[in-house]
Parts: C-alpha cells; sequence; structure tokens
C-alpha cells in the first residue's frame, strides 16, 4: 500500500515538461518504426513485427500445427491434389535475342532489360545444354565455360570469336554469338544456320553409322537441335518468313510431343498470318483439361470466342434482347483466362505500359503477362470488338472468385511465393503487379495509428501544458482505483505477515 502511494505521489509531482518530452519522445520512436516497418514490406512484402511473431512466437503456441491442419484444409476443399504448388521459373518460350533487341534497348534507353538473375538462369540452361561429351576438345569446353560465367556482354563475346576461329564447327560458340554477338536479326539467323548445319552433319554421321552410337549423346544432340531450330524459327518469324518458322514449329512438335512450349510459338505466328482455322486447330488439340495450361492458351481461346461475337457486342443491345449463347461462351473464356493471369487485361488494354520480356517467366505471373501482351496485343486489336469485350467483362472476374482466394472455379489458388520471384525477374523500373492484392499488415496500421496519436498528445501537451498535465494526473488517477481496489481487497482477506513478506520481496 506504501509503494502504491508512493507511486501515486510520484505521478503527480510530475511537471509538464516531463509529459511534453514524453509524448515527443513516443512520437518520435513510432514514427521510426513506422517507417522502418514500411520500408520493410516494400522490400520484402511482409512485416517486420509479422515474420519476429511467426518465427518466433508462434511455434511456442503450437502455431506451426495449426497452420499445417489449415493447409491441409485447403488442399481437400480444393479439390485438387496440390493446390499451393511452388513457383517454378521456367523459360519464356517468347525469349528475344540478347544482341539486336535486348542491347539495342539498353544502348536507346540507358535502362538494363534482364536482371543478373535472369541472365545467370539463362547461363546455367546453356552450361547444362552444352556439357563436355559434346566438345571435341576439353580445351574448347573450358573456354565456353568461361564465357558463360562472364558478366561482361562484350568478353563474352570475344570469347565465342577467338574460339570460332579455332574451331569454325563449335556448336556452343555459334549459338552465343547467334544470341549476343549480332546486331541484327539476320545475322543472328546466319549463325543459327550455321550451327543447324554443323548438328544435322554429327546426326547424319551417327546415323550412317560412322560414328558408334549411343544413345545419351544421341539424346543429348537432339536436345541441342531442338533449341537451334526453335531459335532459328524464331529468326524466321521475326523476319516475317512465316511459312518457314510454321514448318519448322509443326515438325518439332511432332519430333518432340512432350514439349510443350513450343506451341505457343506457333499459335502466335499462326495469328500472326490471320490462318484463324489453323490456330483453332492447334488450340483443339492443347487446350484440354489435362495438359498444362499457359497464358497463350487460355487468352487464344478467349480470342477466337470474342472473334465469333465482334463488333456487334454491345452492353445496350444485350440488357434489351437477352445474353446469346455464343456471347456467353466469350465471357465465360474472358472469365477463364483472366482467372489463370489477372495481369494480362491490364497490358492489352494499355492501363498499363509495356516493357520488353525477361528470358524466364513465372507461370500465371507479372512476367508472363508481358511476354503474351508483348507479342500478342497486336493480334487483339486486329480482331474488330474483341478489345471492347475485354474491357467490358473482364474485371467481373475477381466478383465472382471466391474470397479469400483458397479456391478458384477452373485453376488452382495463387502461389504465395509468386511475388518475390518476380521480383527477381523483372527489372527495378519497371512496377510489378501482383495479384492478389495484399493487404497492409496490422502491425503497420497499428503503428500508424500509435504514432498519430502520440504526435497528436505531444502537440496538445506542448500547447496546453496545464491542462494536459491535469488531464493525465486524472486518468492515471481512474486507471489505478481497480488496482487500488484489489490491493484492498486482499490486504483484507491474506494475513498481514504475508503481505509485510511479499512487500519484502
Amino acid at each position: 500500500m506504501f509503494n502504491l502511494i508512493f507511486s501515486t505521489l510520484f505521478m503527480n509531482s510530475l511537471t509538464p515538461k516531463f509529459y511534453v518530452a514524453l509524448t515527443g519522445t513516443s512520437s518520435l520512436v513510432s514514427g521510426l518504426i513506422l517507417i522502418f516497418e514500411w520500408w520493410y514490406y516494400k522490400k520484402y512484402g511482409i512485416s517486420f513485427l509479422e515474420q519476429l511473431s511467426i518465427t518466433h512466437l508462434t511455434p511456442w503456441f503450437g502455431g506451426s500445427g495449426a497452420a499445417n491442419g489449415t493447409d491441409s484444409e485447403r488442399s481437400s476443399s480444393s479439390g485438387e491434389s496440390s493446390p499451393e504448388q511452388e513457383v517454378q521459373v521456367s523459360e519464356n518460350p517468347y525469349k528475344l535475342f540478347r544482341g539486336p533487341e535486348y542491347s539495342r534497348y539498353l544502348k536507346l534507353r540507358g535502362k538494363e532489360p534482364l536482371t543478373f538473375y535472369d541472365m545467370n538462369l539463362s547461363a546455367q540452361e546453356h552450361q547444362n545444354l552444352f556439357p563436355l561429351e559434346i566438345y571435341s576438345k576439353k580445351e574448347d569446353f573450358d573456354t565456353m565455360q568461361r564465357a558463360w560465367r562472364e558478366r561482361d556482354p562484350l568478353l563474352r563475346v570475344s570469347i565465342a570469336e577467338e574460339l570460332l576461329q579455332k574451331n569454325p564447327d563449335c556448336v556452343p560458340a555459334l549459338v552465343l554469338l547467334g544470341e549476343e554477338g549480332s546486331s541484327m536479326i539476320i545475322e543472328t539467323e546466319s549463325r543459327f544456320r550455321d550451327a543447324l548445319r554443323v548438328m544435322e552433319n554429327s546426326l547424319a554421321r551417327r546415323r550412317s553409322g560412322l560414328v558408334a552410337y549411343d544413345e545419351d549423346s544421341h539424346a543429348r544432340e537432339m536436345e541441342i537441335s531442338f533449341y537451334v531450330r526453335r531459335r532459328l524459327a524464331m529468326c524466321f518469324r521475326k523476319l516475317r518468313k512465316f511459312k518457314e518458322a510454321v514448318k519448322i514449329m509443326k515438325d518439332l512438335l511432332k519430333e518432340f510431343p512432350m514439349i510443350m512450349d513450343i506451341q505457343e510459338n506457333l499459335i502466335e505466328c499462326l495469328l500472326e498470318m490471320k490462318a484463324y482455322a489453323d490456330v483453332q486447330a492447334v488450340m483443339a488439340k492443347y487446350d484440354d483439361v489435362n495438359i498444362p495450361k499457359s497464358a497463350t492458351i487460355v487468352y487464344t481461346a478467349a480470342l477466337l470466342k470474342c472473334r465469333c461475337v465482334g463488333e456487334r457486342f454491345s452492353p445496350d443491345v444485350v440488357s434489351k434482347r437477352g445474353i446469346s449463347a455464343v456471347e456467353l461462351s466469350a465471357i465465360e473464356a474472358i472469365h477463364r483466362a483472366v482467372e489463370f493471369n489477372p495481369h494480362v487485361p491490364k497490358y492489352l488494354l494499355e492501363e498499363k505500359s509495356l516493357i520488353l520480356p525477361p528470358e524466364h517467366i513465372v507461370r500465371r505471373g507479372d512476367s508472363e503477362a508481358l511476354a503474351y501482351s508483348f507479342f500478342n496485343l497486336d493480334h487483339w486489336k486486329e480482331i474488330d470488338g474483341a478489345l471492347k469485350i475485354l474491357h467490358m467483362t473482364w474485371e467481373g472476374t475477381f466478383r465472382s472468385l471466391p474470397y479469400p482466394l483458397e479456391k478458384g472455379h477452373y485453376f488452382h489458388p495463387y502461389s504465395a511465393g509468386m511475388e518475390s520471384a518476380e521480383r527477381e525477374l523483372l527489372p527495378a523500373f519497371h512496377e510489378v503487379s501482383v495479384y492478389p492484392q495484399k493487404e497492409v499488415p496490422f502491425f503497420i496500421t497499428f503503428t500508424a495509428a500509435l504514432c498519430c496519436v502520440m504526435a497528436m498528445l505531444a502537440v496538445l501537451t506542448h500547447a496546453y501544458p496545464e491542462f494536459m498535465t491535469q488531464l493525465a494526473r486524472t486518468f492515471i488517477v481512474y486507471v489505478s482505483l481497480p488496482v487500488t481496489f484489489l490491493v484492498e481487497k486482499l490486504e483484507a482477506v491474506v494475513p498481514p505477515t504475508l503481505m509485510q513478506n511479499l512487500a519484502r520481496i
């Protein structure tokens, strides 16, 4: 009881300057915490205090078990075996050429279009594509390994040129020079033609028996041949040699039916030729339930159905006569496409500016939306009324999806780690599109409210010191009343000797 009386007397003896300093310091500290929290959230996508509590406090209360239970419930409710799929970064089927395209952008704009993470993935893929077995000499392998690992593009090109002078049939050097050492697509085409000639001669010698047949070496050469032919087809596409490009792509689909990305290039090339019947035939084969989807597949399906409706679609007319089966099918196709990748419509409707797509993409992410829109925006513009239907209907998808996004109507939920992977793939000057949009964490909201309240108290205490001091003392008295009441009750019940011992402790 004596300590309580002493503390009350101490609080009553505090001057207004103390309260001004207290509120001002509290406001400053909470403001600094708010700034740090906001910076951490913008950089890593999670609140620092939230991450700290999840990492260190949740395990004490059995949080990990509860989280696992929630995940299992979501898995069972979604009707799929693994709805929370891991983020998989894959090669962009529309990948541009570094020399004539990415480097030209860097020279004109002064901005690096590719991130180091993206280029490092490409270097690792090329090293895996060209192992030691396909080189004639161990020195050539070491030289090309040094070239793939080199960060300076000019030095990479010079290393490959030196090797090519010693060995004109070195396919890895031809590929590197085709990708990076050319300033025009026609030069790139020439490099890949030379690489294809070398690969065809090697495969012909192996088939004729001039070279001992080895199944692993043959499979490796076929893989390299596939890559070279595909990149050569992309050169033909850019040079508007559509028939040659389509022929190579169809041959590749026949020889390698299990590789699913090549049909995206074929569909885009056929759309450029306005061969809609051929596009429909390809879509009938690959727009299947059991085949993994892509933005090209689902948005091309929506585009073809919008083509059947055309510019006749009008909300006023539809509201009067009712929606037809064809129009309903087009709207459902758009909803299905938007649910798969919700980032695409803003690029197609030119509500967000396009940049050069990266060399790798995340399926259903902003990088895939960039890659698709960069090549297919003109195809949507070619079909009258397609963008009009998309503009009028795409936002309705979000109203029909359940919230929170535990499951969708057609596809599994969006992966939680997609945003961090996108930020590593896309350049810093691009604003990454995120879906679903994250709500501001509770700790940031709480810190902001605390900072505002403390700042307001600091200003009021400075302006009206006597009044705020009296208000603070009154508040302390009222807060201490329940404590005083509990202490008096304890003194009445508990023996005095016990209270004295507690007071000594």
